[in-house]
């Protein structure tokens, strides 16, 4: 059972040096945040009517409008015209590829299909200084850390190591990583309740050690790209970290700026 927040759990004036105004919207907007986070609505479910929400916090529907304009900005949510607005999740066509920016040189990845996957391994560890400084953990704190290759058309592509939270994570293995149909991110909605709204990249070129070299199927002196990901939750809350090696030779890496 959720409780339903009101506009009182957002007083300005709760705390000392709070700001001393806030919009409106940016209060609802946060509202609705907090219901999401705590699972009022699940990913792909839909959310009240703005009309509803507007009787549920005591304001106009302008003023929910405006915040949910915000949410749909943001890809948190998604309009749908004449169906309402719905809880965004990575299992939506359009969400699938919002995080994939290798794309082929020739060809269309929607046609393509999702990767191949290969896990090398799945276990619980405990976590470097490194990785618990950028999930927000302690150090030796509890995190899965999985290992896989991502093939096209059977060409070794992507060589990733992936971090995870293991309170959040507890009971991940392999199996799952390697035989969930969709994407990797829409699994981590549906088995852990984890939906990944935003991510921070850093990209660099690189040459591989000889063991990378290896999985890829490439020469030790060819060029790749390293991508450091941190996903974030609701709340910029860090919920994974991955590092990839990225072959380039038939793919390019795409991002599309506004």
């Amino acid at each position: 059972m959720h409780s339903i927040p009101t506009m009182s759990t957002v007083s300005s004036t709760d705390s000392p040096g709070a700001p001393a105004f806030s919009p409106l919207y940016l209060q609802i907007k946060g509202l609705i945040l907090q219901s999401l986070q705590q699972g009022e609505w699940k990913p792909g479910a839909a959310i009240p009517s703005e009309m509803e929400l507007a009787a549920r916090f005591r304001v106009s529907q302008g003023t929910v409008r405006k915040a949910v304009d915000e949410l749909a900005a943001e890809n948190l949510v998604l309009r749908r015209q004449g169906k309402g607005t719905f809880v965004a999740t990575h299992a939506e066509q359009q969400v699938q590829y919002r995080f994939l920016k290798l794309l082929p040189d020739t060809g269309d990845a929607r046609v393509e299909g999702p990767a191949q996957r290969r896990v090398l391994e799945c276990r619980r560890v405990r976590a470097s200084a490194d990785v618990a400084r950028a999930l927000a953990l302690r150090s030796a704190d509890a995190v899965i850390q999985a290992r896989r290759i991502l093939s096209f058309a059977g060409v070794p592509t992507i060589l990733e190591d992936i971090w995870l939270p293991g309170q959040a994570f507890k009971g991940l293995t392999a199996e799952q990583l390697a035989n969930y149909q969709g994407p990797t991110y829409a699994m981590f909605e549906l088995d852990f309740g984890v939906r990944m709204v935003r991510a921070e990249e850093k990209i660099r070129a690189v040459l591989p050690d000889r063991e990378q070299a290896q999985w890829l199927q490439i020469s030790p002196a060819t060029p790749l790209l390293s991508v450091e990901r941190i996903a974030y939750t609701y709340n910029d809350i860090p919920m994974e970290l991955r590092r990839g090696l990225y072959r380039t030779d038939s793919r390019h890496y795409r991002n599309a700026l506004s």
